[in-house]
């Protein structure tokens, strides 16, 4: 990783200041308080946000509503702007995020970025929450936190060491261990609970499938029983059903003497009215013969009628020849009119538009007035005709009708006179038909005495379908009845075949929860006796191999800062140990050079071990140290040259105000603060 620059707006002490660093070693320089560490909170700030516990009012500069980061750096190939805003409300908070990778921008969430930094940062996830410890100690960590650390109790600084180290895991294991063998245990006590009932359920299956092979015995005996009923029944059925054939003979036989019976009534009834009939005819034709009919007076009558008709006729056509001629005198007393009236105001003749005298006037009028008198008078005459035609026509109208009406009657006496024969022939036919139907009685007689006979033989097949009837019944309850038990058996073997079923899967069940819970003696046995034990090793065994290259870069370091004369090495539970002459010094009896030292050495140590450690991330080639020399004497200013050489990283950030690291360094950027507000000096 390589900071490239980094723009700060409303951070702490800086209103608007871009940044630069190159590469190489560069000093952050200037008098305390004037505002070298707050870049460092900013770029802390621009790659994890704000940290638990971190208030935003601590960075947001007093006064203003808004501020934030904008930092750029790269990781390998990979060309990365961060963007983060801060905005006072109730509280101050987090605004605004965005990140650019190689020109890409997305604008995500705070918990997003933080996550997209350390997986670009390539630190493993576990360290999401905690506090940018491997940031903090990889890369940047304040004088002060060093010196709390060599300060802690040795519990507190293992624990605080583990989670640096990244090996907490190994605690966390042993922790979960811990709960998952009371799970097993926990688990293992509820199997044992749950085939409690094993033995006892595997004895109920015995007894069942003994029960079951019992039952399906007797469903055998109890089928061939229901065979042996429905055959029997079968063989009723048919005897039942051949007498029935009988009966129903017997029956049919019975119907044909009823409809015989009936046959026999109607054709006696037909004799009796055909008798009757032939009387009536009798009666008809005796009635007739009395009747006297006179063939000449119809013909008179035809001829008479037609002569009045004739004569109507020729009213009609007098009466016709009347109206024609008062329509047409009519339509001449109209033409007059007119000509009078016109004749009457005409001064000037419209065809030689001459003037009319009244002399000819007077004649046109007159002769005009005489035709017209000369017309009604035609005209009376006419009516007085046509009302005289009109009279007559009436009377031979009348004449006409009372001859057709006696026409009528001759007609109808003659029609009936004629159909006498027919009546006689009429009698002869039905007396025929009389012989016919006494024939047909006599036939039908003979017939019912032969089916009475057949009735008869019949009749006691009535009583011995009544028998097979109830042997029916009888055999139909007792198939019925087997039916019942059968099926109530079926439903009985099937119940036990579901409880032989159940029973039979539960007990596999429950094997299977003794081969689990077998296991889970085994598990429960290698965690409680191997695996707590393996772990504790693992752990010993990394710790061991982390303090004694710890210890041994501690020494390196220490040694190079103080003279020779010094001898220093970590415990087991961290702790630095420094010797003197043979005799242990306790840290607090240390000058402050020598504590600065110490706290330095252990920052420098830890740092190369946790890189070396944790080979993949991507901060090995940054280092951000924040007033190393603090207390340092001049010999010892002397020995940081050494010191920051032998570091080898590509980029160094050192904030200090001794201008004597000034001569130490590739780059220096000057930090002074005028008015309260923090820049660089040119």
């Amino acid at each position: 990783m390589k900071i490239k620059k980094i723009k700060l707006e409303n951070i702490r002490s800086y209103e608007q200041k871009e940044i630069e660093f190159p590469e190489g070693s560069t000093l952050l320089s200037g008098d305390i308080g004037s505002g070298k560490t707050s870049i460092l909170l900013g770029i802390e700030f621009a790659l994890f946000g704000l940290q638990p516990g971190q208030r935003g009012n601590s960075l947001l500069r007093n006064g203003a509503e808004k501020g934030g980061v904008v930092m750029e750096f790269e990781i390998e190939d990979l060309d990365i702007i961060v963007e983060r805003n801060l905005k006072r409300g109730k509280t101050v908070s987090q605004d605004y995020c965005a990140i650019t990778i190689n020109g890409d921008k997305k604008e995500i969430s705070v918990t997003e970025l933080k996550t997209k930094v350390l997986e670009l940062l390539n630190y493993p996830m576990e360290f999401a929450k905690k506090q940018n410890l491997l940031y903090r100690f990889t890369v940047y960590t304040p004088q002060e936190e060093m010196k709390e650390i060599i300060l802690q109790d040795p519990e507190t600084r293992i624990n605080t060491l583990r989670h640096i180290f990244g090996i907490d895991r190994y605690k966390k294991v042993i922790e979960n261990s811990s709960l998952v063998l009371s799970k097993l245990r926990e688990e293992r006590r509820l199997r044992e609970g749950a085939i409690g009932n094993l033995e006892q359920e595997r004895l109920e299956l015995f007894t069942k499938e003994d029960e079951l092979e019992s039952k399906n015995h007797n469903l055998s005996v109890m089928e061939k029983e229901l065979f042996l009923k429905h055959d029997a029944r079968k063989i009723i059925q048919e005897e039942k059903e051949e007498i029935a054939k009988k009966v129903e003979e017997k029956r049919k036989f019975s119907q044909e003497i009823e409809k015989s019976k009936i046959m026999i009534s109607g054709k006696n009834d037909s004799i009796s009215n055909n008798l009757k009939r032939i009387e009536i005819i009798h009666s008809q034709i005796e009635e007739l013969e009395k009747i006297s009919f006179n063939p000449k007076r119809v013909v008179e009558l035809e001829n008479e009628i037609a002569s009045n008709k004739r004569e109507k006729e020729r009213l009609n056509e007098k009466n016709i020849e009347i109206r024609s001629e008062i329509s047409s005198l009519t339509y001449k007393i109209d033409e007059n009119r007119k000509l009078e009236q016109k004749m009457s105001n005409l001064q000037i003749c419209p065809t030689c538009l001459q003037n009319v005298e009244s002399v000819y006037r007077a004649n046109v009028l007159n002769k005009a007035h005489s035709e017209s008198a000369e017309s009604a008078r035609r005209i009376q005459e006419l009516e007085i005709e046509k009302i005289k035609l009109l009279e007559k026509s009436r009377i031979l109208d009348n004449e006409i009708s009372i001859k057709e009406k006696e026409l009528s009657e001759l007609k109808i006496i003659k029609m009936r006179l004629d159909g006498i024969q027919e009546k006689k022939i009429n009698i002869s036919d039905v007396e025929r038909l009389n012989e016919t139907l006494q024939k047909d009685i006599e036939m039908l007689k003979t017939h019912m005495d032969s089916l009475s006979v057949s009735v008869l033989e019949l009749a006691k097949y009535d009583e011995i379908f009544n028998e097979k009837q109830k042997e029916l019944e009888q055999a139909q309850a007792e198939e019925k009845s087997a039916e019942i038990r059968v099926a109530e058996l079926r439903r009985e073997i099937e119940v036990f075949s579901k409880q032989v079923e159940d029973l039979t899967s539960r007990i596999k069940k429950l094997d299977d929860i003794k081969k689990r819970l077998d296991y889970l003696v085994e598990l429960e046995d290698w965690f409680s006796k191997h695996f707590s034990l393996l772990v504790s090793l693992i752990e010993k065994n990394v710790m061991t191999k982390l303090k004694t290259e710890f210890s041994k870069s501690f020494s390196e370091w220490f040694s190079m800062l103080v003279s020779d004369s010094f001898y220093v090495r970590l415990s087991d539970d961290f702790t630095p140990i420094i010797e003197h002459q043979d005799y242990e010094l306790d840290y607090s009896y240390l000058s402050g050079g020598e504590r600065t030292a110490i706290a330095l050495a252990y920052r420098l140590s830890l740092n190369q071990v946790i890189n070396s450690f944790l080979s993949t991330i991507k901060t090995r080639d940054i280092v951000i140290l924040d007033e190393p020399t603090d207390g340092f004497s001049e010999q010892q200013l002397d020995k940081m040259r050494g010191v920051l050489e032998e570091l080898n990283v590509k980029q160094l950030i050192i904030v200090s105000h001794e201008q004597k690291i000034e001569s130490f360094v590739d780059n220096i950027i000057k930090i002074r603060k005028e008015h309260g507000v923090s820049g660089t000096v040119n």
